[in-house]
């Protein structure tokens, strides 16, 4: 019953859609008419004639269009007349500065929204002006005529969830007063930015829009170390966390590390302040770290170092962003390099040791485990003891995979590792289990393992 309503529906529609096409038909008929009598008729006026037999020429063309597209169908709109957003014909085309077209009222929502990078290509745009697209606008119109399809002339763009000429003026005043030598001042206009980049998406892109905002915001914060002084733990607290919101945003992120007094702001916070304020300089880093590019710049300006140390520290609502911090910089091999010449691998092993934060300390030492003085240390430190026991207790598939991983590594490096392996998989078969019900990769790393201990053991009874 409900299938013969929908097809009774569908084809009152089709029988709508027949009848406006036959509408237009008609009218177009009716103009056509009209023109050719007018040109019969005509009395010598060049400019009214050739007017006239050029409107006859386009009524004749959409009459054409009209009969071809008569099937009762909707006429496909031509890919280069969609907004690439919202993949519907455009109404008001404008070019951005990535020299993309797209509808004025979707593309000013992107933007609006924070987005500094062009949807189309993720280039960075260097300002966000839109020019309108007029010879694009024209050839819709006149598809549109064609097609019997009624176009407004424009669409006003909703800025409700765009920023106000309110809050461009705020925006201002709360840069001007964060700048004064006011310590109260700044304090309040902190404690609003931080507000402001966390509920309106919209607010963080006008830092994007002008270079001198972040430098003006962490003024405060500049001062103070020049001048040799802590600065009030509230006001580090909320200027971390503003940039932490601020670089949420992809088109936010090379601004914000590549402005000169960020990341060495960055490591004073991780070593001092609250643990809200350590915790969000990490989370900072971490996001930042997305660009392979800032991962490079973070890596050389020695953040490493103190991100280790409050990994050591261990406290538990920093641990998180710590170690994703850490994991998303060392994935750069020169990073890896410095993470491990700075003691990452006796403090992840001490942590290990105590099963704290399993899960993220394991990836990272899967990561720094193909480092041959990473291996030394793990050996001086009897670390393989510690990752068998893990291999036994956990149920993590992927904790079982990083184990096996790290113990490859280390066994293809260090003979002298193997007989703590033979032992354990004389007692509890711990890595025959691995290379019979592990993932693939873990089933790879654990018969690698198996090989390496068979071969040691032949080579022992040759000898």
């Amino acid at each position: 019953m409900n299938c013969r309503k929908v097809m009774a529906k569908r084809g009152v529609a089709e029988g709508e859609k027949t009848a406006m096409a036959a509408d237009r038909a008609m009218e177009l008929k009716r103009e056509l008419q009209r023109l050719v009598t007018s040109i019969a008729d005509d009395d010598g006026n060049d400019v009214v004639n050739l007017d006239a037999i050029d409107r006859a020429h386009k009524t004749l063309r959409c009459l054409s269009e009209l009969k071809l597209n008569r099937s009762g169908g909707e006429a496909a709109v031509p890919e280069e007349f969609k907004c690439p957003l919202s993949l519907q014909l455009m109404r008001d085309p404008v070019i951005i500065a990535s020299g993309q077209t797209f509808d004025r009222s979707f593309i000013q929502k992107w933007l609006k929204s924070g987005n500094r990078t062009c949807p189309r290509t993720q280039q960075v745009l260097s300002h966000t002006i839109l020019t309108p697209n007029h010879l694009v606008r024209g050839m819709i119109v006149q598809w549109c005529e064609i097609h019997g399809i009624k176009l407004p002339e424009s669409l006003e763009y909703n800025n409700e969830d765009g920023m106000t000429e309110d809050d461009k003026a705020r925006f201002v005043s709360l840069l001007k007063k964060i700048s004064s030598v006011s310590r109260l001042d700044q304090r309040d206009a902190a404690k609003e930015f931080r507000l402001l980049t966390k509920r309106t998406p919209s607010f963080r892109s006008f830092f994007g829009e002008s270079l001198d905002a972040i430098p003006q915001l962490l003024s405060p914060l500049s001062q103070t170390k020049q001048d040799g002084a802590e600065p009030h733990p509230d006001l580090r607290e909320d200027l971390i966390t503003t940039l932490l919101n601020l670089s949420i945003h992809d088109s936010n992120k090379k601004l914000v590390a590549e402005t000169p007094t960020v990341i060495p702001l960055l490591m004073d916070a991780l070593r001092s302040g609250t643990i809200e304020t350590r915790s969000n300089a990490a989370a900072t880093l971490f996001t930042l770290s997305a660009l392979d590019s800032n991962k490079a710049l973070i890596g050389k300006s020695g953040a490493l170092t103190p991100l280790i140390d409050l990994l050591d520290e261990g406290h538990p609502s920093a641990m998180k962003d710590v170690t994703s911090a850490i994991f998303n910089l060392c994935i750069l091999l020169e990073n890896k390099v410095r993470a491990v010449r700075n003691g990452a691998v006796p403090v992840i092993l001490k942590k290990l040791e105590s099963r704290n934060h399993v899960d993220e300390l394991l990836s990272i030492l899967a990561m720094l485990s193909t480092s041959q003085r990473a291996i030394e240390e793990m050996g001086e430190l009897k670390a393989v003891s510690c990752l068998l026991g893990i291999m036994r207790e956990t149920s993590c598939a992927r904790n079982k995979e990083n184990c096996a991983a790290i113990l490859y590594n280390v066994c293809y490096s260090d003979r002298s590792t193997l007989k703590a392996m033979k032992e354990e998989e004389a007692t509890y078969r711990t890595i025959s289990k691995l290379a019979e019900d592990g993932s693939s990769r873990a089933k790879r790393k654990a018969s690698g393992i198996l090989e390496r201990m068979n071969r040691g053991s032949n080579n022992n009874y040759t000898s």
